[in-house]
C-alpha cells in the first residue's frame, strides 16, 4: 500500500483566520469545508508513493529547495477563487496576495526534479493557493459565486521558512496531514 504524499508549504498559526474566510460560505448548500488547521499550499501532488521511494523523494525535495534559491519569505493570503470556473464550482481557494512569486519558483524547481522520478506533472498551470472548501453539489453555487465577486476577506501573512513532504491519510473526518519530511528555505 503506497502513501499518499504532496509537497506543500504550511499555513501554520493562520487556522483561525482561515476559518473566519471559511465562514463567508457557511450558508452554501452542498459546501464541503477543509480543516482550516491543515490549509496548506500545494506545490507539488506526487499520489500513491512506494515507502520505498521516500528517500528519493526527499533528495529530490532537498536538491530543489536549494536550487530554487529562494530565501524565506514572508506570504500573506487573501482573496477568493474557484476552480475550475465560476459556472462550474468543484474548488473554493484562499489567494496568495504576496509571495506568490517565490512559491511559483519553489513549484518550478520541485516539478521537473520529481517528473524526473517517473511522477506526473500537474495538467494545469501552477496557481498559488489553498483549498478553504469543496463543492458537493451546485446547491449554493450562487452564494459562493457572489463571496468570489464581492468579497475579499484577508487571511494574515506568515514567515514561510520551509517544504514540507507531506502524506495524507484518508479517515472518516477527512484527510489527516503529517509531515514526513522538512526542507529549510
Amino acid at each position: 500500500m503506497g502513501k499518499r504524499l504532496f509537497v506543500s508549504v504550511d499555513l501554520d498559526g493562520l487556522g483561525d483566520a482561515v476559518a473566519a474566510v471559511q465562514d463567508l460560505l457557511s450558508d452554501a448548500s452542498g459546501l464541503r469545508v477543509t480543516d482550516p488547521d491543515q490549509a496548506h499550499v500545494t506545490l507539488f501532488f506526487l499520489g500513491d508513493t512506494d515507502p520505498d521511494r521516500v528517500d528519493a523523494v526527499s533528495d529530490a525535495l532537498d536538491a530543489a529547495v536549494a536550487d530554487a534559491g529562494v530565501d524565506p519569505f514572508t506570504a500573506e493570503f487573501g482573496g477568493l477563487g474557484v476552480f475550475p470556473s465560476l459556472d462550474y464550482i468543484s474548488v473554493v481557494w484562499l489567494g496568495v496576495e504576496s509571495g506568490g512569486e517565490q512559491l511559483t519558483r519553489l513549484h518550478e524547481a520541485v516539478e521537473p526534479r520529481l517528473v524526473d522520478l517517473g511522477f506526473e506533472p500537474d495538467d494545469h498551470e501552477f496557481t498559488p493557493h489553498a483549498t478553504i472548501a469543496r463543492m458537493d453539489h451546485a446547491g449554493g453555487k450562487e452564494l459562493v459565486q457572489e463571496a468570489v465577486r464581492e468579497r475579499d476577506p484577508t487571511a494574515g501573512s506568515l514567515r514561510v521558512e520551509e517544504v514540507r513532504l507531506t502524506e495524507s491519510v484518508l479517515g472518516e473526518a477527512g484527510p489527516e496531514y503529517s509531515t514526513i519530511d522538512r526542507f529549510a528555505l
